[in-house]
């Protein structure tokens, strides 16, 4: 049993004795694919969401040295038909890219030799075991003749195959040594057909478009956008959450509130895998975004994009969807011709969720919105930070009863580019006011539409626990006098619908008029 080659089962085991939600369906759609025009595939999801774990599962499953029988045996993969026929039956090469470049630069070395370093790990674990093969040539020719005196072939598992691409993206060099390395395995008449029984590979980003990663472009593709009969393994379902919620006595409607809305082909309601098992570890639902590498780097793709950007990213932080085009992305993290070309990295990180029906794109969930929160305070784009300060003193003004000042404020959002091109209805006033506000994401509960026992609120914002600030419920009204939308607040025992809060609520009145085109308000407190 070796690291490379032929690694055995034993981190499945360890993973398979720690609550493991069971997703061996995936091996059966690999098994159809093995010594078939269709054997490579290759997989791109967001870091945090099962790849690892894939990759170690399939390896327990084909490796032949060792048996598995007894650890799958109690799985869904067991009642499939081909399930003895290629369990624990071939030779497994595994490789973890990320773990190669991270033990490189561990030991002070480059990637630059990444290529070679891979090549010369697997050949020593082969003469190991055969040390006649000493003398053999390069390594598609050690491992034909490996592949012969064992009489089986070979399943490459690579993890994370676009470490190198990504961490070496101005060294053309090393991509093109690497790249070579990924050809002589996969595109080589002379050894791919003798030699490979399957290919199984996982990477963040899709293969790029521009042919400068031809060595694997005969590999099947499932992203994000395109995840065909792969979409249920891309994370966990609503009903494997739920029954995780019920195992570890969670409250299933918070977790879906946490880590829910990620829409992946058929699977219309996805999870984050590794935040759902940190908050049931841990007890607690809170945001372990934050802790990835990929969050680190979100302030600076979007600190790339034009002001067309920066008013999408203010209406998905204010709980809009946006439309994006995904068609033109070259598949890299330097190659940004337009903002959509932004916006679908992000998409391809996690950040955003994409429905593939619509073309919309949206903050997916709670956990999510605190990193776009965080992002507030960070981005440095002058409109969508004077957008902020002008939130901030809105805030300010509301709380402090400045009826002007807040009519002011949403007057000015309107005359800006976040307001809709169209303003002729209460719909258009509601898109303005959800602008204007937009700081409150970071201290307030949101709840549009809010069902009362006499009406509709229309906006009702409810500071989180941890903050000192007072409730604010807003009604809006068309073409109106001002005091009609407190009026209707009262009427309406709007205040009821927030029985189990007590402090301080500010009652927000805000009208527009077509006749003379402005905005007026009306505030009055109480508290409870």
């Amino acid at each position: 049993m070796g690291t490379y080659l032929n690694p055995g089962n034993v981190e499945f085991t360890e993973i398979s004795v720690s609550d493991y939600v069971d997703k061996t369906g995936l091996i059966d759609l690999i098994n159809t694919t093995i010594n078939t025009k269709k054997k490579l595939t290759c997989i791109s999801r967001p870091r945090r969401f099962g790849k690892s774990y894939a990759a170690q599962m399939l390896c327990a499953y084909y490796d032949r040295t060792c048996q598995s029988d007894e650890l799958f045996k109690n799985y869904e993969i067991s009642r499939h038909e081909n399930y003895e026929k290629h369990r624990n039956q071939y030779n497994v090469i595994y490789l973890d890219i990320a773990g190669f470049i991270s033990d490189l630069k561990r030991r002070n070395e480059n990637i630059t030799d990444i290529a070679n370093e891979m090549t010369e790990s697997i050949r020593k674990e082969i003469i190991d075991e055969y040390p006649a093969l000493s003398k053999t040539g390069k390594i598609s020719e050690i491992l034909i003749q490996y592949v012969t005196l064992t009489e089986k072939k070979i399943i490459f598992i690579i993890d994370e195959w676009d470490a190198v691409i990504r961490e070496a993206k101005n060294d053309k060099a090393v991509q093109e040594a690497y790249l070579n390395l990924l050809r002589e395995w996969f595109k080589n008449g002379n050894f791919t057909g003798k030699a490979v029984a399957a290919a199984y590979m996982t990477g963040i980003l899709p293969i790029k478009k521009d042919g400068t990663e031809s060595a694997i472009s005969d590999f099947n593709e499932y992203s994000v956008l395109e995840p065909g009969n792969f979409a249920p393994y891309f994370g966990f379902t609503e009903s494997e959450v739920k029954d995780i919620c019920t195992r570890y006595g969670m409250n299933f409607e918070e977790a879906k509130t946490w880590y829910d809305g990620y829409s992946f082909g058929e699977e219309k309601s996805v999870y984050n895998p590794y935040s759902v098992m940190k908050a049931m570890d841990r007890k607690k639902y809170r945001s372990y975004w934050r802790k990835t590498s990929a969050a680190e780097a979100l302030i600076t793709y979007v600190n790339l994009g034009g002001d067309d950007l920066q008013e999408k990213l203010a209406g998905l932080i204010a709980g809009e969807e946006a439309e994006v085009y995904t068609d033109d992305f070259e598949n890299d993290v330097e190659t940004f011709k337009s903002d959509d070309d932004i916006l679908t990295l992000l998409i391809h990180l996690g950040y955003l969720a994409y429905d593939e029906d619509t073309g919309l794109v949206r903050v997916p969930n709670e956990e999510l919105r605190e990193e776009f929160r965080r992002l507030l305070k960070k981005v440095h784009k002058e409109r969508l930070a004077e957008l902020v300060k002008n939130s901030e003193q809105l805030l300010t003004d509301t709380i402090s009863g400045n009826e002007k000042g807040v009519a002011e404020a949403i007057q000015k959002i309107r005359d800006s580019n976040y307001a809709p091109t169209f303003y002729n209805n209460e719909q258009a006033l509601r898109y303005a006011v959800k602008f204007a506000y937009i700081v409150c994401v970071d201290r307030y509960m949101k709840i549009e539409e809010l069902p009362t026992g006499k009406g509709i609120a229309d906006i009702v914002y409810i500071p989180d626990r941890n903050v000192r600030l007072p409730a604010l419920l807003i009604e809006l009204k068309w073409n109106e006098d001002k005091n009609s939308a407190i009026e209707q607040i009262k009427n309406k025992h709007y205040p009821a619908v927030l029985e189990n809060y007590f402090g301080e609520i500010v009652l927000v009145g805000i009208t527009y008029t077509e006749k003379d085109k402005e905005h007026t308000c009306k505030i009055e407190k109480f508290s409870r």
